[in-house]
């Protein structure tokens, strides 16, 4: 076929047609922008209509109402999101993984099923031979000393029947190519069978590239005598359906079923500890034309070889575990091979837990859904029932991050919530159609962005929860002054200002805040878990209560005195309404820990920020001409220490609320 006929072209229609989806968290702040807009709304104009029934000017009650507005929706929010996510992603590089959508890096932390390959991500993807399969015999390569005819027959062709290359480095031999095959030169090397040399020999004239269907590879060597050696190495299975006969103890014979059962039997053995095996077989012919290359071959034997898992990988899943996540291995090994390793790295406990891709092409797409929980396993799998499988797993409502490396895999990495490319191995075309690259190929690193994620999404709700009980605080101040007809204890120009020094540098540096120590021992936030949880709603509440009535209170303090005197009052208003903010920011560090736990000093931009917005605030209490455009007065000693006193009332307040664990409700966040 041609154009988009062809197989890449399908895969170019797939990547097409793939929709970029909202993630967790813009879907939330979507939500949260249209309660806030109307809510807002609503209070605005049923103040300005009380206003003015209480024989208010009109005009002055409007401008009351817009400055409120202003207050009561977070306008810096979608800023201070955007910078928060950017940081995250200058965090992730450090980290060995590089994001290229910002919203991905707090979908990461809301994943709860990890779809992993097994090579070069889960193992260290450095293959080493270990084993050999001959004359009915499974044998230590360690323990080999001199090696026989029979087996430098199986090594021959195990490096004949290969596409790696030795070179030269630094006066060093060095193979390149795929890490399967660089393992059987380096086990030919070992026993100082050298490629190079024995090509001049046995020169390579044709060959049959391995193919995922076929799982074989087939190469034709021409020898000096004239004649022909055609080795073939592949999949065991796959391998004996093309053999007749057998070479051992030096002899060839025709193959039987006993021969057939002993070499299946020493294949499970070898996968069965975690070893990946490969069989060796060749024939010899007259002519180098060959219509069927593949068949009538002469066993000669296999080859068990390990990629060991990563030393990082297994505690990285146990991390995994323990914060809700599920980890899935997707290979095209053997299956015997995936569980053996599964096994090993925890991913599975039961050999139930695992299928084959033959077993998932058999299932219609619903019962691949009703089925998925169950395994944890998929060998042989080809790239297309990837899709398949990350499908299945979002119909139940998961985030689920999928790893990838060829461009078959580009499909899956699209579907994916999130699509994690390999950056050592991985194509352009997987690359482009994955939200993160991974540097290292390493599945700790995902762990490692899943824990980025997390922070960044709690700092997030952190500003959400800070920004929005402060601007209930405002509400609260001017809603309530306004119901009962007081003079009001905030002009405009003072609920702008506290927005613009609270709503700034503090809300953004709550981004810098480190990670609580059971960041990933909670279960991950479910998609449909929207930001005004029962446990955000009370504190946001009881929070933004404590400041509205603080802040009156400093307002009916200061004209208490002279009833007439608004000014004094508007400036102990103002006052505590800014500094009590600045002091509560530190509570929010934390909804159940104390600041004394958190530290106030672990995040040193939290302390700058506060520093800054606290000397703007005391220049415009102070500062003679900015007094004149703020409308304010110097304070009395006693009124400046009541001011303090009522500033630093949060952390009282919610440090009690914290050692009582009021805010404990059910279904708390």
């Amino acid at each position: 076929e041609t154009g988009m006929n062809t197989e890449v072209g399908n895969i170019a229609t797939i990547l097409d047609s793939t929709e970029n989806a909202q993630t967790p968290l813009q879907k939330k702040l979507d939500g949260l922008g249209k309660i806030l807009g109307t809510a807002a709304l609503i209070i605005c104009f049923i103040m300005f209509i009380i206003g003015t029934i209480n024989g208010k000017e009109p005009m002055h009650m409007f401008l009351s109402a817009v400055s409120l507005a202003v207050a009561a929706i977070p306008e810096g929010l979608p800023a201070i999101a955007t910078i928060v996510l950017a940081i995250g992603v200058q965090r992730m590089v450090t980290r060995h993984a590089i994001v290229k959508r910002l919203p991905c890096v707090e979908t990461l932390g809301s994943t709860t099923v990890v779809c992993s390959d097994k090579t070069g991500t889960l193992t260290q993807n450095k293959m080493t031979v270990e084993k050999l399969y001959l004359n009915n015999e499974i044998l230590d390569v360690e323990n080999l000393g001199t090696i026989s005819d029979d087996i430098k027959l199986l090594i021959t062709a195990s490096i004949l029947c290969n596409d790696s290359k030795i070179g030269t480095e630094d006066g060093k031999l060095k193979v390149t190519g795929d890490p399967t095959e660089t393992a059987l030169i380096d086990l030919g090397l070992k026993f100082s069978l050298n490629k190079n040399e024995i090509e001049k020999s046995e020169i390579r004239i044709d060959e049959l590239p391995f193919d995922s269907d076929r799982k074989l590879m087939s190469t034709v060597n021409k020898y000096n005598d004239g004649t022909y050696r055609i080795f073939t190495k592949g999949a065991v299975d796959e391998l004996l359906k093309r053999c007749d006969r057998i070479f051992i103890n030096g002899k060839v014979r025709e193959i039987d079923e006993n021969d057939v059962e002993n070499i299946l039997e020493a294949n499970n053995s070898m996968a069965k500890n975690a070893l990946r095996v490969l069989g060796m077989a060749y024939k010899d012919s007259d002519s180098e034309v060959n219509e069927n290359l593949e068949s009538s071959l002469i066993y000669i034997g296999m080859v068990g070889m390990i990629d060991p898992p990563r030393p990082e990988v297994k505690s990285a899943i146990d991390k995994c575990k323990t914060a809700g996540i599920k980890t899935v291995m997707i290979t095209g090994d053997h299956k015997i091979t995936a569980i053996a390793i599964a096994k090993a790295l925890g991913i599975l406990e039961d050999e139930s837990e695992a299928t084959t891709g033959p077993e998932v092409e058999k299932m219609t797409q619903e019962e691949l859904e009703e089925r998925v929980k169950h395994y944890s396993v998929y060998a042989r799998v080809s790239p297309e029932h990837k899709v398949r499988i990350v499908k299945a797993w979002q119909k139940h409502g998961e985030i689920v991050a999928m790893t990838g490396d060829g461009v078959n895999d580009a499909p899956a990495l699209k579907t994916a919530d999130i699509g994690a490319a390999m950056g050592i191995v991985g194509t352009d075309v997987s690359k482009e159609a994955a939200d993160i690259i991974l540097t290292d190929d390493n599945f700790a690193t995902i762990v490692a962005a899943v824990e980025e994620g997390r922070r960044i999404y709690d700092n997030i709700l952190k500003a959400i929860q800070f920004l929005l009980s402060s601007n209930i605080g405002e509400i609260i101040t001017l809603f309530f002054a306004t119901l009962i007809n007081w003079h009001e204890p905030l002009i405009p120009i003072h609920i702008l200002w506290v927005n613009l020094i609270t709503d700034s540098l503090p809300a953004l540096a709550l981004s810098f805040d480190p990670a609580e120590d059971n960041i990933m021992r909670r279960k991950p936030i479910p998609a449909n878990i929207g930001i005004f949880t029962k446990g955000r709603i009370f504190r946001v509440g009881y929070q933004g209560l404590m400041i509205g009535v603080l802040t009156l209170l400093a307002y009916r303090i200061g004209i208490h005195e002279d009833p007439s005197n608004v000014v004094i009052g508007q400036t102990m208003a103002f006052a505590v309404l800014s500094l009590s903010q600045l002091v509560h920011v530190f509570n929010i560090r934390s909804k159940t820990q104390s600041i004394f736990k958190t530290g106030i000093l672990s995040n040193m931009y939290l302390v700058y920020a506060v520093l800054i917005s606290f000397v703007m605030m005391i220049g415009v209490l102070f500062i003679p001409f900015l007094q004149k455009i703020f409308k304010v007065v110097t304070l009395s000693p006693r009124d400046i220490l009541i001011v303090i006193g009522l500033s630093f009332m949060p952390i009282i307040i919610v440090e009690l609320f914290k050692l009582f664990k009021i805010n404990a409700l059910k279904n708390e966040d």
